[in-house]
């Protein structure tokens, strides 16, 4: 396995961007000024043809810059990489990212095959080519070629994302910056010419700022590995996939875009579910139960509370539970009098919970109480419309307090415009997963509580 070799690119104390250019438009420029602005260690540029680059000094070649170098970044046409490489190999580089396409993608096979026996001849791990490049908010690591003012970078988190594409890769990363989830660490990885999906897969199960890890896969060059791999790293968190290239058009897509060979899609499906992984369909799907898993602890059964203030939401949810495969929780009969007694008499103590609509934050209040001792109650979908005239922004505090204090998750869902966005925010900054529709919450709940089955099994 390579995946100790993945460790040096998130653990440098020196890289250098080879290619990294003077003109604010070009790739190497880009990638150069990310580094410099966040990286913690030693950033040098190598370009022979400028003397400095944003006020550092750069060099020819690597070979001269007077300190070691424990990554480089490569920045320069397909053609030059196997000179670049046999530089990186004298001046004992441990790792080099190559962003550069125009090898294996697009019929070159050739020349990745030379940069591969160059590789192995020095003894360089490469993550790439024809790749994004890597980020990492904990060391600073930003070897992405895309500026921030148009692509925002995540906070520190728990939810670590691997990738063949890198424009998937970029749309996420950006995403996730602006709903404020946090990140552990990014891997973009095109073609994988030596260090592969499995590789990753096992480096992020071993890595204690990743909670959850998310996959965009096309295809792999060693199935049985990745699931192999997989199996040992979903018993310790979970896994969620990706997987495109379903059609057969798909799959040629696939073939043109990274080198991968998509495969028979029902094999990879049934390899996922034997292995523990979590199939999203979207890549909407996959950050939302990611934000859950990242938050919430695992269900202990699929028997879920709802919670509303509004009637029609409620069914809306009873549908998307059973729809799921999941149960609705039979009240306990002592603690659901127990519960009526501090509700008017026109709520319905039943399941779905349905507080009205001129329920304030108190009756909230009371629900979530009941559901944190109720036993027969493994899970709690949470319908909060904030448009109502009671029910004011202090109930996240209660649904913040139920999330803290009991070992049972809980999802919210709210739709609405400004005033409810500024609220689930809060709530999701908490840790608190929150919706805009009942059919993605229950999916979600749903997804948690196979996993947990698949945990308990394992």
């Amino acid at each position: 396995m390579k995946s100790d070799k993945v460790m040096l690119f998130f653990s440098p104390k020196a890289v250098a961007v080879i290619g990294a250019n003077k003109e604010s438009n070009k790739i190497g420029h880009v990638i150069f000024r990310n580094m410099l602005e966040s990286f913690k260690g030693d950033v040098f540029p190598v370009n022979p043809s400028a003397a400095e680059i944003l006020g550092k000094k750069s060099y020819k070649t690597v070979n001269e810059i007077p300190h070691k170098v424990d990554v480089a970044v490569i920045v320069v046409p397909a053609s030059a990489v196997p000179k670049v490489m046999e530089q990186c190999g004298r001046k004992k580089v441990k790792g080099c990212v190559i962003i550069s396409s125009g090898f294996a993608e697009t019929g070159n096979d050739k020349l990745e095959r030379r940069v591969a026996e160059i590789a192995r001849e020095h003894k360089i791990s490469v993550i790439g080519p024809n790749c994004l490049g890597v980020f990492d908010p904990y060391s600073g690591i930003d070897a992405l070629f895309l500026s921030k003012y148009k692509m925002a970078r995540p906070e520190k988190g728990n939810i670590s994302f691997i990738t063949q594409s890198g424009a998937v890769g970029a749309s996420v990363l950006d995403w996730m910056a602006y709903e404020g989830l946090g990140f552990s660490k990014f891997i973009s990885y095109g073609n994988a010419m030596d260090i592969g999906d499995a590789d990753m897969l096992e480096f992020l199960g071993n890595d204690q700022n990743t909670k959850v890890i998310v996959m965009y896969l096309e295809g792999t060059k060693d199935g049985r590995k990745l699931m192999e791999v997989a199996r040992h790293v979903s018993r310790k968190k979970p896994i969620i996939v990706m997987k495109s290239g379903r059609t057969c058009e798909g799959t040629r897509a696939a073939k043109s875009h990274t080198a991968s060979l998509a495969g028979e899609d029902l094999v990879y499906d049934a390899a996922f579910r034997q292995s523990g992984m979590i199939r999203a369909d979207t890549i909407v799907d996959a950050i939302n139960y990611a934000k859950a898993f990242v938050g919430q602890v695992l269900p202990k059964g699929n028997r879920i509370l709802v919670i509303t203030n509004g009637g029609g939401f409620g069914v809306m949810a009873t549908d998307a539970i059973i729809g799921n495969g999941l149960c609705m929780a039979e009240l306990n009969k002592n603690n659901g009098l127990e519960l009526a007694s501090k509700l008017p008499p026109y709520a319905a103590v039943r399941n779905p919970l349905d507080l009205v609509g001129d329920a304030d934050t108190r009756r909230y209040k009371h629900a979530l109480d009941y559901a944190a001792k109720d036993r027969s109650v493994d899970a709690v979908l949470c319908m909060i419309l904030l448009q109502t005239v009671n029910l004011d922004a202090d109930v996240v505090e209660v649904i913040t307090e139920f999330s803290n204090l009991n070992a049972k998750p809980i999802v919210v869902c709210a739709l609405g415009g400004d005033y409810t966005k500024v609220n689930t925010r809060t709530l999701e900054r908490a840790g608190i997963p929150c919706y805009k529709d009942p059919s993605t919450a229950a999916r979600t709940l749903a997804v948690m509580s196979n996993y947990a089955g698949f945990r308990q099994k394992n």
